[in-house]
């Protein structure tokens, strides 16, 4: 074995034990700590006058209307990340690779167990699903508060890496969603005591040195996403064409997930080396070359 330039630390995924398995997770936190930044970071950029002067002469929403919309996002996310992860993961893969390691009899079990359809806590989310969960309640709340979606869809694109990056960080304490075996200096062999008590002895991930490809996603889709959207925000000021830091986004995460996807161990199988999420980015890129369009056709006008 190839001795790991960065052993695996003895984390634990619960942060605090409270009863039972009752307790309060990494994975929670990095939620919660994502939704309560980006709120934080979208109603500074509201109050930050320098923004809002002509043509973008005031901004899309009101302190309050973030506030409100924290409530609907946080289902967005839990409810879309959820049930995307049962219809892409759970269903559609599982149906192709059953014998993944995470299927355990899925999907037909979701019909004999419904109750492992909501059992988050047993882990699986889908960012991607998540993604449509906060779009769907975004169309939702601009009806209802009668705001234009794609403006205020501009500024929640700009913190979403806030919370992207957390995400990434918890995969990480978990020891989840590991890379490729690799002989690079940083390679990391995840396997520790903990893991090895929570599964019987074994690593899933094995003994052999890997990518930690959750670092890597944290790095590109967190913190250099946020650098893009900050610059195209702050110094190019594209918030007064209308949907183009979405594209931006958009282009950007499906980009990066993409090239972490080289590195990142496939969950299962899907078309040889093409995994479902280098497949996941196309349907975004798609998404951003729609609101390009939107942003740049010759009667779209400045805000």
């Amino acid at each position: 074995m190839v001795e790991a330039a960065l052993p695996f630390p003895n984390f634990d995924p619960v942060l605090i034990h409270i009863w039972g398995h009752f307790g309060i997770r990494w994975y929670a936190l990095s939620y919660i700590v994502g939704l309560l930044l980006g709120w934080w970071y979208v109603v500074r950029l509201i109050r930050d006058k320098a923004l809002w002067k002509p043509p973008a002469a005031k901004p899309p929403v009101s302190v309050d209307d973030v506030g409100d919309f924290v409530v609907w996002a946080t289902l967005g996310v839990i409810v879309g990340g959820r049930l995307g992860w049962v219809l892409f993961y759970g269903t559609f893969l599982c149906s192709v690779s059953p014998d993944a390691g995470y299927c355990h009899g899925l999907p037909g079990a979701f019909l004999t167990d419904p109750i492992r359809i909501v059992a988050a806590w047993e882990g699986g989310m889908s960012f991607h699903g998540g993604l449509l969960g906060v779009i769907v309640v975004l169309w939702l709340f601009a009806r209802q508060k009668k705001i234009d979606m794609v403006r205020f869809g501009d500024l929640i694109a700009c913190a979403a890496p806030i919370g992207l990056f957390f995400g990434r960080i918890a995969n990480f304490i978990n020891g989840e969603l590991w890379g490729k075996p690799a002989d690079v200096p940083w390679a990391v062999v995840f396997c520790n005591q903990r893991i090895l008590e929570a599964y019987g002895g074994r690593c899933p991930a094995g003994i052999m040195p890997r990518h930690p490809s959750q670092l890597y996603e944290a790095g590109m889709e967190g913190l250099l996403l946020f650098v893009i959207m900050y610059v195209c925000l702050r110094v190019f000021r594209l918030h007064e064409r209308p949907g183009l830091l979405g594209a931006i986004f958009l282009t950007g995460y499906g980009t990066f997930r993409f090239i972490a996807e080289i590195f990142r161990e496939p969950d299962t199988p899907f078309i040889g080396w093409f995994s479902l999420g280098m497949a996941f980015s196309i349907p975004m890129w798609l998404g951003a070359l729609y609101l390009y369009w939107y942003a740049l056709r010759p009667q779209a006008k400045t805000v």
